[in-house]
């Protein structure tokens, strides 16, 4: 699987759309400022059939270090979680499936095409569950991606 970043993503878009790198990336952070700005506001932000961004509050709780095993108080926080939508799932589902060779290493899975008849495939991870997007409850700065 490759890692597909803004600058590869404003690429795409300023040439299917015809301007420049330049605005288009302007555009594209500014769509992620306030999707970070309504997040840091308490808001939900739905984008139907994609998913759900929200923020949920993390009660407080006692761990364990693993190194000295003294329990540690870890303190409430707000983080943020992300739905999968409806067409996200279906998509990411049923055209990609990691191969099953039991021999392959970790992290060295590759990816097949699976045809659109065949039964739809688990990918880990887009279940259509929730998944903690920042670890730390703030939003992260995008600005340099």
């Amino acid at each position: 699987m490759a890692t597909i970043t803004k600058k590869e993503l404003v690429n795409r878009i300023a040439e299917r759309t015809g301007q420049t790198k330049v605005i288009t990336k302007e555009i594209i952070q500014y769509f992620l400022d306030e999707i970070i700005r309504e997040l840091a506001a308490g808001n939900r932000l739905e984008f139907r059939e994609f998913g759900v961004f929200e923020v949920k509050d993390r009660k407080a709780r006692r761990a364990q270090n693993p190194r000295t095993l003294e329990k540690v108080h870890v303190p409430e926080k707000k983080v943020v979680k992300f739905k999968v939508g409806r067409i996200m799932r279906e998509k990411v589902s049923s055209l990609y499936q990691p191969d099953d060779s039991a021999m392959t290493p970790p992290g060295d899975q590759t990816v097949r095409r699976v045809d659109d008849t065949a039964s739809a495939a688990v990918v880990e991870g887009i279940d259509g569950g929730m998944s903690q997007s920042t670890a730390a409850g703030s939003p992260p700065d995008t600005r340099n991606m």
